[in-house]
């Protein structure tokens, strides 16, 4: 928060300087929105918003771009700006979620989680909207309310209708919602008569659907706690204002029955009070705050009002701010009130001073009452004297039960004190009536809690009459509040209660006795460790064990979870007692947390067990795996003695007690455990394991095999194959190996496990195993195990066929079957096994020299089967094919299509000569490729056969036969037939490198195509293919000889029309020289095509195109004929460059277009008049913007006229008649020129003349803004032809700023002021352009000239501040004496920072405070003053400096002040008091070395108490020597250095200041020091006080020995009546007797022996016997305990406390019989001669237990 600013109070509204301490509110500016970057004209109604104390929204649209702003005011006031179009936005009142509004759309988003929750169009405009709950907004239209939640996806739901008197033309301000949603008030405001606001407030029951209107403008609920009530009342506050009459203040309770128990809450109405100054002035906001219950109302004006709701009262009125406060919420964080000024944005706070508000009513308000009442109900401060005065009053007016209700509700509990409760003890009780120290305590139980000494002072009698279940309840309901001293009370009556009492109390000692008492041993531990407590545990425990095993046990179980004990010594208490089972127990209790600090205790827990007879507990111990920090050693060694051989395993690391333990169980079948066994293995090493399972084998083989074998099959990865394998094979122990390997070859993919499994299956007669293995398993080495198979010779072949076909052995199966006479298993194999394979098999028969008859039976078994490719190059391979040709027959016989068949047969026919032309030719399934390759070598004409027969997919090979061969007539056949480009285009381009070949072979090609192919053919696609081919090939020369056989030597495509363009196309390409001959001597061909391709530039056959352009013409007719000229006359044109024979050609033609062709071109070469001559001709003018170009490019606008006028009769152009008029301009014919624009046109003027007033032709241009009326043109003109009074008179006419500056511009450098200044004057006027006005007339040296011209511009009706601020600036450079009147005047429309550059640049200094101070920058206008003292001023500086925001200018003001003004610093003082840190001032100016100048103001701030103050102020005094001042400021302002102080003054040559000293150290306790300063000065009397004061016997006795030392007698009797309660008798009596003192000594023996005897008297007194009650006083009794004892327990009635006799109070004296209940005065000793006061004259004995 900023500074607090001084509120202005109502009651004295000038009070300036009144400190904000004194009044009972707060008032501050948390921050300024424009400060944060939020535009001024944002802060207004409707677009800011503030639903609460945690956000500030507003809607800025000032700077172009919407954007909605958001001020986090729970985070340093974060300012997040979001780029949003909306009207209004509201943040919730305790999330981060924003509703935005624009028109009749809403939306509500939810920033946090970046999504939007709803949306909503409403039918009609919004006039108001808020937050009326977290979940819930108000939305207000013309005629409606409504509630829209945010949660779900309702739409708005409509409340009420607006009440007419709320109807049009009223504002709605606010909108407010009870706490229980029941009531709404709407509240709006309209213009009344006599220009007065007028309110209107629509309240509404929402379960009654009913409307009320009130005549106000500002109303809120609120909830709070009326006296006398135990439910809350919910009250509507609001300001009535009627016509006519003063407004008023209503509280009244809404929603409640009058009827109902209590009634309903309601205030008569209290009358506001508005100053005389604001009769017009209404409220905006009202706000209740829940802390206080208190109302805050703003106004317009910006007045505060404070109400108390509980009474209506107005606690306070004062004028926060003189700006509109427009939005308020409540601030949770205070209780106050956050509120923001319209345009300023100033956020102000405020809240209630809790300190002052009780001072402030009782010494402003002068109200008592109220004082009390807020106090009480707030427990606020500042009426404690108005407490103690009231209950005085009240018990001395014997209103007992008003005092005590008074004592009761004390704010703090001040008045709940030992005093209190003993002048209620001390008043008589009334007969009928509970004693007063009852009714005291009735009220406090009511209230709330007891304190101890309340507590201690009840339980007293309640005990006496044994009365304890009202202990018991009051200690139920936590009515008392326990203390050791209530507990030790208690215990002689109750050990329960008593334990509850120290348990509370929090005294563990006595709490663990009562558990102690009870027996309650397991409870001890887990109360001392909640509390922390230790004591003796190890005795109590020893002796709990030998009473109670059970107990004990528990018991230390609890103390080892607490800490309390250690282990160990709980486990010697339990060995001591033989107690085995509870130190297991507890042992096991103790170390669950397996620590490794216990390992210790674990071996011992074991070792116990392992030898205290119970194994099987130590067995179940190191099964669950407890304990992991024991020694193992050690205990496998008692495991394997007590025969536990499975623990030992586990326990022992090495490997030869590993073995003996192995051994040892293996040899038990009974104790043996496999799991166990099997699972132990994976502890040990391979290594070991490999050692361990040797041993067993080593051993018993037999007997151990079956664990070997599983150990070996589970663990086979760790310890590997390899060495178990070898372990097995040591011992021949093959079964052994059979059955671990048989357990994982499945599983296994290592290849030495499946090869040593087939090995040993082999060797144990497992042939199926074997089988098995060979046909399912992937992982074996098929090479070592074919050799193994083979070697053995197994009685069944099949695991060697299944090895052998699975690896491709075949033909090494088929040997070794044949061999062996086994032909029956190849022909299983070659018919089940693997048909596929029965080439491999018969190609290995036909090695071996086998049976053919065996063959062809074993493929006749096969039959189709058997793949015929592959049997085909197994057998031609060894030249054996004609074996395969009944077979062969059979299957095509059969319909077989297979294509490796049909190969076969096929290479057979032709080896055979079985006419071959006829299979080739017919046979539909064989493969051309494969054939004729077969064929190449045989016959070359049956490959060419075979490959033509493939269709193109041998085209290759073909070409490759035919021509190695010299076929080149079937290749051109065959060429022209198939019409392939892409195989011409292969066999026209020879391959690089065989060029030379390759082009004998195409020449003769190309010789049996034109000879034989070609004139064979008919069809002409096969012309045309074959055309293109040589065209694509670049065979120009072959394909001019081709065309011409077909074209010019006769054919039936002598006239085709492509051909013949062909032919020209490519002697045009090839031979340009023979296209003249063709031209001629051909007519159906397409000429200007062709015409186009010859004189293109890649081949430059003009003449050629010509002749051809001019043949084609002669043919045509029309605009056919027309355009073939055109081109005919392009060509002489754009590429002969003759312009000669393009004339004479179109002097020939004579034709319209080919004249604009020849026009155009002429116009490139730059012939302009010729080109113009035959544009004219032509009658074109399609081509007037080139023509226009050249002639301004060549200036030639005489040529240029008669070629637009004829342009102008086709065109109806702007830019022809523009173009004309510039033509008319150049040339000088103004006479046309003017003709011309007086007549209809389309030019367009405007830009004309602005080309002609650009370069310069004025008098053109003149006439042509003349014809428009540009005045703005025509006066520039005017000025440029010197023209200067018709240019001031066209530029009044045109009233523009641009033409108003070029004219003074052109005024002012040709010396024409006057005018200069007319021009002038409109322009001053335009803030832009006056610095430019400025800059112009100073360069041009006339300054005179321009301030007479910026005074002129003063009285101007538009004047603004530039003028002003320029004026002033050229006051300053120009005229200063001037400036300062200047500013006074018109300070207000100026520019002042722009002003007080210029000031300060020119050393104005006066000139530029005074601007700062009207520009309300007093922290620059001091600062100037400061550094530049000629600006000084007593009145102005002090003005401005306290409304400086920068506190470190007070501070440089003070050094100022010290150095320029010393004897007024004191003033400067007074000023700022409220606003500086007086420890720093103090500071300064010390370090200034100026101390005692601002001692006046050091006296005036010393009431704050300042250390830094006190210690300057009491510095000056000692300087001054006024001890009395001294004095003074120590008794009154304590907060400073004292020791400094004292040992400062100690050595002082006054006697005063010395005293000082040690009436200083007597204030801190320095009691020796003190008395000794004392003694040194002769002060005794200051010395007696200051031992009396001590209380110490030792400082005493010591000053009585100084007196009897230095013989002063008085001063001894003196010391010994004034210290006479710390003066030890002996020690006095001892004194007097040595120093003959006896007579000064005897007053105060005396004094002690009446002290001494009134004590023993009251002791007498208090232990005799008790006097039996009369019969009288019986009776009484009884009938009190009938009225009283059983009904002051029932809710509601008079409380009972005691009965009978009443209690004897200790401290009170005995009971007086007669006095009714009992604990009378206690009795007043009477006072001695000496005048003693009787509580010195005691012993200060306490009384003890013992004497009652």
């Amino acid at each position: 928060l900023r500074r607090p600013r001084r509120a202005r109070c109502g009651h004295s509204p000038r009070s300036a300087t009144m400190a904000q301490g004194q009044i009972p509110v707060v008032f501050s500016e948390v921050l300024s929105l424009p400060s944060l970057g939020i535009s001024s004209n944002a802060i207004k109604f409707g677009s800011c918003a503030m639903e609460s104390d945690k956000f500030i929204t507003v809607c800025d649209n000032s700077s172009g771009s919407p954007q909605v702003c958001i001020v986090d005011l729970q985070n340093g006031n974060q300012v997040t700006k979001r780029p949003m179009s909306a009207e209004a936005a509201i943040m919730n009142p305790v999330s981060k979620v924003l509703a935005l509004r624009a028109g009749t759309n809403l939306q509500i988003f939810n920033l946090e989680l970046r999504a939007k929750m709803k949306a909503h169009a409403m039918p009609e405009p919004i006039v108001f909207w808020r937050w009326i709950s977290p979940n819930a907004i108000a939305l207000v239209t013309a005629t409606s309310a409504y509630h829209w939640s945010i949660e779900g996806t309702s739409a708005p739901a409509k409340v009420f209708d607006r009440h007419a008197a709320l109807g049009e033309g009223t504002q709605i301000i606010n909108y407010q919602v009870s706490p229980d949603e029941k009531w709404c008030l709407l509240m709006g405001i309209s213009q009344g008569g006599g220009g007065a606001i007028k309110g209107d407030m629509q309240l509404f029951s929402r379960e009654k659907g009913v409307s009320q209107t009130l005549s106000g403008h500002a109303g809120c609920f609120h909830t709070m706690q009326v006296p006398g009530r135990g439910d809350p009342a919910q009250v509507l506050c609001f300001e009535e204002k009627k016509a006519d009459q003063p407004a008023k203040l209503f509280v009244m309770e809404v929603g409640r029955d009058k009827d109902a128990p209590g009634g309903a809450f309601r205030l008569a109405p209290v009358p506001i009070p508005v100053p005389a100054d604001a009769a017009a002035d209404f409220p905006v906001a009202m706000c209740a705050a829940a802390k206080h219950d208190v109302v805050y109302m703003v106004t317009k004006m910006g007045y505060l009002y404070l109400f108390d709701c509980l009474s209506g009262k107005a606690l306070y009125r004062a004028r926060i701010t003189t700006d509109t406060i427009f939005v308020t919420c409540a601030q949770s964080s205070t209780g106050g009130i956050l509120g923001i000024t319209a345009r300023k944005g100033q956020l102000l706070q405020v809240a209630l001073n809790e300190a002052t508000l009780v001072p402030y009513v009782v010494t402003t308000l002068r109200d008592n009452a109220l004082g009390i009442a807020l106090a009480g109900r707030l427990g606020l401060p500042g009426a404690d004297d108005l407490y103690s005065q009231e209950f005085n009053r009240l018990l001395g007016g014997g209103d007992v039960a008003g005092a005590a209700k008074l004592a009761a509700e004390a704010p703090n509990g001040m008045l709940r004190t030992a005093e209190t409760i003993q002048r209620f003890q001390g008043i008589p009780g009334q007969p009928g009536q509970p004693q007063p120290v009852f009714q005291y305590f009735h009220l406090l139980l009511e209230k709330g809690k007891l304190n101890a000494l309340e507590s201690l002072e009840l339980a007293k009698p309640v005990l006496q009459q044994g009365r304890t279940q009202f202990l018991e309840k009051w200690l139920t309901e936590d009515k008392l509040e326990c203390s050791e001293q209530l507990g030790d009370l208690v215990m002689a009556a109750d050990v329960n209660m008593a334990l509850s009492v120290y348990l509370r109390a929090n005294v563990p000692e006595k709490a663990v006795n009562c558990f102690v008492q009870r027996g309650e041993y397991d409870k001890i531990a887990a109360y001392a460790t909640k509390v922390g407590y230790r004591c003796d545990y190890g005795f109590m425990l020893g002796n709990l064990a030998r009473q109670n095993p059970a107990g004990a046990l528990d018991f230390a179980k609890g103390l080892a979870a607490g800490g309390l004990i250690d282990p160990n010594a709980v486990v010697e208490v339990f060995m001591g007692a033989n107690r085995v089972q509870e130190t297991t127990a507890f042992l096991l209790e103790a170390l669950k947390a397996n620590k490794p600090e216990e390992g210790y205790l674990q071996t011992k827990l074991l070792e116990v067990n392992l030898r205290g007879g119970s194994p099987q507990v130590a067995d179940a111990i190191l099964q669950n795996n407890m304990f992991s920090h024991y020694d193992r050693q050690y205990v496998a060694k008692l495991c394997e003695s007590c025969g536990l051989s499975q623990r030992a395993l586990e326990h022992y690391t090495d490997v030869d007690d590993i073995k003996r333990s192995l051994l040892a169980m293996c040899a038990n079948p009974q104790t043996l455990n496999p799991e166990f066994v099997l699972s132990y293995f994976g502890s040990l090493s391979p290594e070991a394991s490999l050692d361990c399972l040797r041993e067993l084998l080593a051993r018993n083989m037999r007997g151990n095999m079956q664990v070997v074998t599983q150990v070996a099959a589970k663990y086979n990865e760790q310890i590997g194959a390899q060495p178990l394998v070898d372990l097995f094979e040591n011992f021949k122990c093959y079964e052994g190996l059979f059955y671990y390997l048989g357990q994982i070859v499945n599983f296994s993919q290592d290849a030495l496990v499946h090869f040593k499994y087939i090995e040993a299956a082999a060797k144990c007669q497992q042939f199926k195993e074997v089988e098995r293995v060979c046909r399912d398993s992937t992982v074996y080495e098929a090479e070592p195990v074919k050799a193994f198979l083979m070697d053995a010779k197994l009685p069944d072949p099949r695991p060697l066929i299944h090895v052998c076909d699975r690896h491709d052995f075949v033909e090494e199966m088929t040997a070794y079957l044949y061999a062996n006479q086994l032909q029956k298993y190849i022909e299983v194999y070659c018919n089940k096994v693997s048909p596929q394979k029965t080439p491999q098999v018969v190609g290995k028969l036909l090695d071996l020299d086998g049976n053919e008859d065996f063959v062809r039976g074993l493929l006749n078994s096969v039959g189709h089967a058997c793949p015929v490719e592959e049997l085909v190059e197994q057998v031609e391979r060894r030249n054996r094919l004609r074996l395969l040709q009944p077979w062969l027959e059979a299957r095509i016989a059969t319909g077989n299509q297979e294509v490796g068949t049909h190969n076969a047969i096929g290479k057979i026919y032709v080896t055979l000569n079985r006419d071959p032309v006829s299979f080739l030719t017919n046979d539909q399934w064989y493969d051309p490729q494969v054939l004729g390759k077969y064929c190449e070598k045989l016959d070359p004409s049956l490959a060419f056969l075979a490959y033509k027969r493939a269709g193109g997919s041998c085209d290759a090979d073909l070409i490759r036969v035919t021509t190695e061969n010299g076929l080149f007539k079937d290749q051109a056949r065959y060429l022209v037939e198939k019409q392939d480009l892409e195989l011409w285009t292969t066999v026209l381009n020879p391959v690089e490198g065989e060029a030379e070949s390759a082009e004998a072979n195409r020449r003769q090609l190309i010789d049996q195509v034109v000879q034989t192919a070609l004139p064979e053919t008919k069809d002409p696609d096969h012309v045309s293919t074959t055309v293109k081919a040589f065209m694509a090939a670049d065979l120009p020369h072959e394909l001019i000889e081709l065309l011409e056989r077909i074209v010019l030597q006769g054919s039936d495509f002598s006239e085709n029309k492509n051909l013949q363009n062909l032919l020209i196309l490519t002697a045009i390409k090839a031979d340009k020289e023979r296209v003249m001959e063709y031209v001629n001597r051909l007519d159906n061909f397409d000429g200007p095509e062709i015409a186009k391709i010859a004189v293109s530039d890649q081949y430059g056959l003009y003449e050629e195109g010509f002749v051809i352009y001019t043949k084609f013409a002669k043919l045509a007719e029309g605009a056919a004929a027309d355009e073939l000229n055109v081109s005919a006359v392009g060509v002489l044109v754009d590429m002969v460059r003759a312009m000669d024979r393009a004339s004479e050609f179109a002097e020939r033609v004579d034709a319209a277009p080919v004249w604009s062709r020849l026009a155009k071109a002429q116009l490139g070469e730059g012939l302009l008049a010729p080109a113009i001559g035959s544009y004219l001709k032509a009658d074109d003018p399609a081509d007037h913007a080139d023509v226009v170009r050249a002639a301004e490019a060549a200036d030639a606008y005489d040529d240029l006229v008669p070629y637009l006028t004829m342009a102008r009769t086709h065109v109806k152009e702007a830019q022809l008649d523009t173009t004309l008029i510039y033509a008319y301009a150049k040339a000088g014919k103004l006479g046309e020129l003017e003709e011309f624009i007086a007549a209809p046109n389309v030019a367009r003027i405007d830009d004309i003349g602005e080309r002609c007033f650009d370069e310069g032709l004025f008098s053109a241009a003149k006439l042509l803004f003349a014809s428009i009326n540009n005045n703005a043109k025509l006066a520039l003109c005017y000025v440029n032809l010197e023209q200067y009074r018709e240019a001031v008179d066209a530029a009044q006419k045109a009233n523009s700023v641009s033409t108003w500056k070029e004219v003074n511009r052109v005024c002012v450098r040709a010396g024409e002021f006057r005018l200069a200044r007319v021009a002038g004057l409109q322009i001053i006027v335009h803030p832009d352009h006056l610095e430019e006005l400025t800059q112009l007339y100073e360069r041009a040296g006339q300054p005179d000239e321009l301030i007479q011209l910026m005074e002129q511009g003063l009285g101007l009706d538009n004047a603004h501040s530039g003028i002003f601020t320029e004026l002033g600036i050229l006051y300053s450079k120009y005229v200063p004496t001037k400036l300062m009147e200047h500013i006074k005047i018109f300070h207000a429309r100026m520019n002042a920072p722009k002003l007080m550059r210029a000031c300060e640049k020119a050393l104005l200094w006066d000139e530029a405070v005074f601007l700062l101070k009207e520009d309300e920058q007093y922290d620059s206008a001091v600062k100037t003053m400061i550094a530049h003292p000629a600006a000084f001023g007593q009145d102005l500086f002090l003005d401005c400096v306290q409304k400086v925001r920068n506190a470190e200018i007070y501070y440089k003001s003070v050094a100022f002040y010290v150095e320029q003004q010393p004897l007024q610093l004191c003033r400067l003082l007074q000023v700022l008091t409220p606003n500086l840190d007086h420890s720093r001032v103090v500071h300064q100016v010390r370090k200034l070395e100026n101390l005692p100048l601002v001692l006046p103001y050091l006296k005036d701030v010393q009431k704050a108490n300042l250390t830094a103050v006190n210690d300057a102020v009491n510095e000056l005094y000692v300087d001054d020597e006024d001890y009395e001042s001294l004095r003074a400021s120590i008794d009154d302002f304590d907060n400073f250095d004292h020791i400094a102080l004292a040992q400062k003054v100690e050595k002082h040559e006054l006697l005063e200041f010395r005293r000082i000293a040690a009436y200083i150290y007597k204030k801190n306790k320095r009691w020796t020091k003190s008395v000794q300063l004392s003694k040194a000065d002769k002060m005794y009397k200051d010395s007696i006080d200051t031992c009396a004061a001590s209380g110490d016997p030792a400082i005493a006795e010591d000053l009585l020995r100084f007196f009897v030392d230095v013989c002063d007698k008085e001063c001894f009797c003196a010391t010994l009546y004034t210290c006479y309660k710390i003066v030890k008798p002996d020690v006095a009596l001892e004194l007097a007797w040595r120093s003959n003192y006896v007579d000064f000594v005897m007053p105060y023996v005396i004094q002690y022996t009446r002290h001494l005897d009134d004590t023993l008297q009251e002791l007498e007194k208090r232990t005799a016997p008790k006097e039996e009650p009369t019969e009288a006083e019986q009776a009484q009794a009884a009938a009190n305990a009938m009225m009283y004892g059983d009904a002051g327990m029932m809710p509601g009635g008079p409380m009972m406390l005691t009965q009978g006799n009443g209690y004897a109070d200790p401290n009170m004296g005995y009971a007086d019989p007669s006095m009714g209940m009992g604990g009378g005065m206690p009795p007043m000793p009477p006072q001695n001669g000496m005048g003693m006061p009787p509580q010195q004259m005691g012993m200060g004995m306490a009384p003890q237990p013992g004497m009652y």
